[in-house]
């Protein structure tokens, strides 16, 4: 019997769609759908490219639920054909938007939605907008020298990270829906002269806009300030609407926001080990959201320096330690896109300034929680979370099942609890064996952690409660993914349900899972997809 809530849903048919971002913003002249350098413009229209038997592997029922939408019945359901691009309904005005940006720290010029076109905008029940935007719908002005679509392997992982970083509290884009078609792209993976058939896919990207930094970055550069004061003026009325467009300060105070919000999301970043690897300044987002799942990838063994990018395998700019300073570099970018607006020469400063102090209470009180301590962390406890840092990169330390393993050490004193302590933590370590600098340093510092969590006199159980609200037990690895991949192509699809099932509760327990909470295995060190990855897809 289907709940009260699951028959308010309805078709994506039968949604009145709006267009408040082409209603709004000036547009692209011409209409036809060539490869070409767009000016004075925020958008060119353009319709996706239909697909040979689309065929619906996963669909997100909390999106879902968010739009009002019904999952789909079957392949033939007419959600399918428009999510798909076969099929549009009266509301949509497709388009693909201008934008440029700076790629590994150097200006790439006009770039723009390559393969990915929105359709238009959902307003929910709550009042909430959304964009659906189809990842893989053909080409558009901003192809360049590409054909539009997305393969399989990188749409399954762009549509189960999304859902899990939601679930794990991250500021993200989230996904509706994930298909695939009969239709094959040649892919060269690695750019290494091998490319390869593969099978086209789509997935529908949902956020309340995509508006990026780079959106702001081609307008200043073209000297386009009309259009910029317009693009600015839409953002700031329909997604920061407590924001009072007739204040003299109000560009400033936005771009400090901006800074605010995108502090926050690497504070979130950095909690959970993920590693965004193209930190692009045209896949920023203006809300502070994580966009554009590309060769992105999760810590298994701790790493600062570690980048799943092969494309930055000897720069390494956006490794995992550096996501912070490559932030406000990107936000500077920003900050120089939006000076036409601001009235203040500071403003850019006053940003910049903003978050450091955000990212730097943020990630403090971020790291004081993984440890499981309630008060915002001092000098003594600074210290203390910088050795740990040091310790864990000695051995080959899995930092997602450390963190978890740690809520469970006893924090008595004494020879036996510390015996305990150093045996609860064995499953987080790839070596059988510990050097005796790691364990003489490990000991030491569990030690003086155990004294300190006894300092604050919280009861074991209520420390270990809020340890793991903080310390996922389940994050998207690498080789899990991999291996969705694999089944698929197989054409078992299984996988990919269930990892979805598992990350939407990745701070629960979830036994009957144990195995998707495991150190990456052996045969994972080193493959294609697991440990590396190109921009290819």
């Amino acid at each position: 019997m289907q709940s009260a809530s699951e028959n308010s849903l309805v078709a994506l048919s039968d949604v009145n769609f709006d267009d408040s971002f082409v209603r709004t913003l000036p547009a692209d002249p011409r209409e036809e759908n060539g490869v070409r350098p767009v000016p004075n413009a925020c958008f060119s229209f353009v319709k996706p490219t239909p697909v040979r038997q689309p065929r619906l592997i996963a669909w997100s029922d909390a999106v879902g639920a968010i739009l009002g939408l019904a999952r789909p019945k079957g392949d033939q359901d007419s959600t399918v054909e428009i999510l798909a691009g076969n099929r549009l309904v009266p509301g949509m005005r497709p388009y693909a938007a201008r934008y440029g940006g700076h790629q590994f720290g150097h200006w790439a010029g006009q770039l723009g939605d390559g393969r990915a076109i929105t359709l238009g905008e959902i307003v929910n029940r709550e009042g909430q907008r959304w964009e659906l935007q189809l990842k893989g719908a053909g080409p558009t002005p901003y192809s360049r020298n590409a054909d539009g679509r997305a393969v399989l392997r990188s749409s399954i992982r762009e549509f189960l990270c999304s859902e899990a970083m939601h679930h794990l509290g991250v500021p993200t884009t989230r996904a509706l829906s994930l298909i695939r078609a009969d239709d094959q792209v040649v892919r060269d993976m690695f750019y290494d002269g091998h490319p390869q058939l593969e099978t086209c896919a789509l997935v529908t990207r949902v956020a309340p806009t995509f508006v990026r930094f780079g959106n702001f970055q081609i307008l200043t550069v073209n000297g386009e300030l009309k259009e910029l004061h317009q693009l600015a003026d839409y953002v700031i009325a329909q997604h920061y609407p407590d924001f009072n467009l007739w204040s003299p300060t109000v560009y400033g105070d936005w771009f400090k926001e901006i800074c605010r919000r995108t502090a926050l999301m690497i504070t979130h970043w950095q909690r959970v080990g993920f590693v965004h690897g193209v930190m692009n300044t045209d896949n920023m987002s203006i809300l502070g959201l994580t966009i554009d799942y590309g060769p992105y990838g999760w810590l298994d063994v701790y790493d600062p320096d570690w980048t799943p990018n092969t494309t930055d395998a000897h720069r390494r700019r956006y490794r995992f330690g550096h996501q912070p300073a490559v932030a406000i570099w990107n936000l500077a970018q920003l900050g120089q896109a939006l000076q036409p607006l601001f009235t203040d020469p500071q403003t850019i400063e006053a940003g910049m300034n903003e978050f450091h102090a955000h990212f730097s209470e943020s990630y403090g009180r971020m790291k004081a929680a993984k440890l499981g301590l309630a008060e915002a962390p001092d000098r003594a406890d600074a210290e203390l979370i910088q050795e740990l840092d040091e310790i864990l990169k000695l051995e080959p330390t899995d930092m997602t099942i450390f963190y978890r393993k740690l809520a469970d050490i006893p924090l008595a004193e004494g020879d036996a609890a510390a015996s305990e302590r150093l045996g609860i933590l064995e499953p987080a370590f790839y070596s059988p064996t510990r050097t005796p600098l790691h364990a003489q340093r490990l000991a030491a510092w569990l030690e003086r952690y155990a004294a300190r969590s006894r300092s604050e006199g919280l009861d074991p159980e209520e420390r270990r409660r809020r340890m793991n609200q903080v310390n996922p037990k389940f994050i998207l690895r690498n080789y899990l993914s991999q291996q969705a991949i694999d089944a698929a192509e197989q054409g078992d699809h299984s996988l990919i349900e269930r990892l979805m099932q598992v990350m939407q509760r990745p701070y629960d327990e979830q036994p009957e899972h144990e195995t998707f909470a495991a150190r990456r295995p052996e045969w994972a060190e080193n493959r294609a997809g697991c440990s590396a990855l190109s921009c290819s897809s």
